[in-house]
């Protein structure tokens, strides 16, 4: 009786190796390919998978490029697409460079480096066959919109030659589009408030005085590679009316209202989280939910503390919370709407670059284009 016994550990044993060596290949086979390190730039490596079971086939991929001031950063999104519901995100791929593309204003041959490095990346995580099919895009923010018209020109146009060239990405041309901010983002309102020129600094002192700084307030402020000196206006003026009215002519008709906002729901973050956390609305590590007239409430009380001498604050906060409150009126949020505040949804990180290929992806399975 003891040699089938035998037999039996000794089958048992075997299988399990078997079993063992096959998982241990699947494993590895299943990873994603890890792209060269080159030397040339400095380089962060960064990814992110949801904790959702993935259990389709059927995935959509998007490429964001964001051409940031201090460096280009490469959002490769992997989206799970399921019959008529929204795109899931299944995995994030992200790797940064630098300098910025600004850096290269002056000789934009060298721009295509970094470029085709970070599409490199690109190809190695998303599979050939789908290659035709994933959105690449490109957004600039302040480093090149700060550029005289006719270097950021220039250098857009030889930032665009590798993106569509065919030997190193192959993608429809047309999704290749080029964004500026409409100088709507926090530190460009702050200084259009405050009475400066984005691009254009002043001639001689570089002072600004606003009505949306405490009255007897003076400092300076760097921005841009600018530095200005800023004070406040003169005391007994109504700190929020007078600051209301500058924000509201300087967002005049810069913004279009969103449709059916009332009936979906949002998540806001960057500087709606931040100043959330400075009125002590939500935990800076939790976030939370708060509704559109907390900024506005908000903003009241802040200026009007200033007002009344109190300055325990930023300088800026009575501005970036007026500013906030009244963006979003105008974009048709109600001041009784809701917005969730988080840094993270489902384990990845909440950017404008995640909500901009979301966005796009949507879009090219209604409409066929971003």
């Amino acid at each position: 009786m003891r040699f089938p016994k035998l037999a039996f550990i000794f089958m048992f044993v075997g299988c399990l190796v078997v079993y063992l060596t096959y998982v241990k290949r699947h494993y590895d086979d299943s990873k994603p390919p890890v792209s060269d390190q080159l030397p040339q730039h400095k380089m962060d490596t960064h990814k992110q998978s949801t904790s959702a079971q993935v259990v389709s086939e059927n995935f959509q991929y998007g490429i964001m490029l964001d051409a940031g001031s201090t460096g280009t950063r490469i959002h490769i999104f992997k989206f799970q697409i399921e019959p008529n519901e929204a795109p899931k995100l299944a995995h994030e791929t992200f790797r940064a460079i630098q300098p910025g593309l600004s850096a290269y204003a002056d000789d934009p041959e060298k721009s295509k480096e970094g470029l085709l490095e970070l599409l490199k990346v690109a190809k190695d995580t998303v599979p050939d066959r789908l290659w035709s099919s994933s959105p690449l895009m490109l957004r600039a923010t302040a480093g090149l919109r700060l550029l005289p018209g006719e270097k950021a020109t220039i250098l857009l146009d030889k930032v665009r030659e590798p993106l569509v060239a065919k030997q190193t990405f192959t993608i429809n041309p047309l999704t290749v589009t080029y964004g500026y901010y409409l100088g709507l983002g926090l530190m460009s309102t702050r200084l259009a408030v405050l009475g400066g020129f984005e691009g254009q600094p002043l001639a001689g002192p570089q002072e600004l005085v606003s009505p949306c700084l405490a009255p007897d307030y003076s400092g300076q402020w760097e921005h841009a590679e600018v530095l200005y000196t800023l004070k406040g206006q003169k005391a007994g003026e109504p700190i929020y009316e007078t600051c209301l009215t500058k924000v509201e002519k300087m967002i005049y008709k810069r913004v279009r209202k969103i449709e059916g906002v009332k009936d979906m729901d949002f998540y806001a973050f960057s500087y709606y989280y931040d100043r959330a956390v400075d009125l002590g609305l939500i935990d800076e590590s939790t976030g939370g939910t708060v509704r559109v007239s907390d900024y506005i409430e908000g903003a009241k009380k802040v200026c009007n503390n200033m007002s009344a001498g109190g300055i325990k604050e930023s300088p800026f906060l009575c501005l970036d919370l007026t500013y906030i409150s009244v963006l979003l009126q105008e974009l048709d949020f109600p001041p009784d709407k809701e917005l969730k505040l988080a840094r993270q949804i489902n384990n990845v990180e909440t950017s404008w670059a995640l909500g901009a290929t979301f966005y796009c992806i949507e879009s090219l399975h209604k409409h066929g284009t971003c």
